[in-house]
């Protein structure tokens, strides 16, 4: 197979491990990436990682991953809730796109119960830590195979 996959991640996550380790966790953003690697190497599916803090460098990100990979896993963080932009890049890319949250955003505050990028995603995994990510992977080369 050895099919693409962006790992895109959102704003604040270049914190994960020291930003509310209560609800995010003690793993950082690179511990997250390489256990992604590692298991990418698994399922024969090649990883790609960024991360950004600035909307217009998500969509650009998404807009040059179209034709180029198989597959975005997208942690859009607090620009799910408010980001048309990343809904509509994602709207023009024709691969697979799961959505990731490491907390479950339908426990906390009620703002962030609604996820643009939701009505774009194959699937929707919240709640499961950083291990949503590997479930995420799992889950892509499933539906590429």
């Amino acid at each position: 197979m050895n099919a693409r996959i962006l790992i895109l991640n959102g704003p604040n996550l270049n914190l994960l491990g020291q930003r509310q380790p209560e609800i995010y966790g003690a793993e950082t953003l690179d511990d997250v990436i390489a256990s992604c690697r590692r298991l990418g190497d698994e399922l024969d599916l090649e990883i790609e990682a960024a991360q950004s803090n600035h909307e217009g460098e998500l969509v650009e990100r998404i807009h040059a991953a179209r034709g180029t990979v198989a597959g975005i896993i997208i942690n859009p963080a607090a620009y799910s809730h408010t980001s048309i932009a990343i809904l509509d890049a994602l709207n023009a890319f024709d691969g697979k796109v799961i959505e990731v949250h490491i907390s479950n955003i339908h426990k906390r505050e009620s703002f962030r119960h609604h996820s643009y990028v939701s009505a774009r995603a194959d699937g929707i995994i919240a709640g499961c830590g950083t291990e949503g990510y590997r479930l995420a992977l799992r889950r892509l080369a499933s539906i590429l195979s």
